[in-house]
């Protein structure tokens, strides 16, 4: 089984493990994949998220979910935007806002991953990856 888009098998374990109420989510380890984790951490979306190796010893990302009280989730959707297939740029200017600013979008600039808000305070554009809300 070949993997064409690691970002979107990363997203859809996470939105499964959350979906299942599971409390962690383990993902195959790259350095993009780590970016974007950070910022799901920095942003409240998860709890935590620690590096180790599975089984046959590849470094994974073990992303450990947050459990809310009541009917909200801290995490509701991730959704992948640029594509190997199709990839999805904007200029700075042109940076979208996630659900009022209750989401973000994760953009892959020249300087760094980083979130919307930040990239529109940095004024650089950059690879639209996804969208979390």
């Amino acid at each position: 089984m070949s993997m064409t888009d690691p970002i979107a098998d990363m997203l859809t374990r996470i939105r499964n493990a959350n979906r299942a109420g599971l409390e962690m989510a383990d993902i195959p380890y790259s350095n993009l994949k780590k970016g974007i984790v950070e910022i799901l951490k920095e942003e409240g979306f998860i709890k935590n998220f620690k590096l180790g190796k599975d089984g046959q010893g590849h470094p994974t990302i073990r992303v450990y979910l947050k459990k809310a009280p009541g009917p909200f989730k801290p995490l509701n959707d991730l959704q992948r935007i640029s594509r190997p297939g199709r990839r999805v740029y904007v200029k700075s200017k042109d940076i979208p806002t996630i659900l009022n600013d209750v989401g973000i979008a994760i953009l892959s600039t020249s300087k760094g991953i980083m979130t919307n808000r930040r990239a529109k305070m940095e004024n650089v554009g950059g690879e639209l990856l996804c969208k979390v809300w």
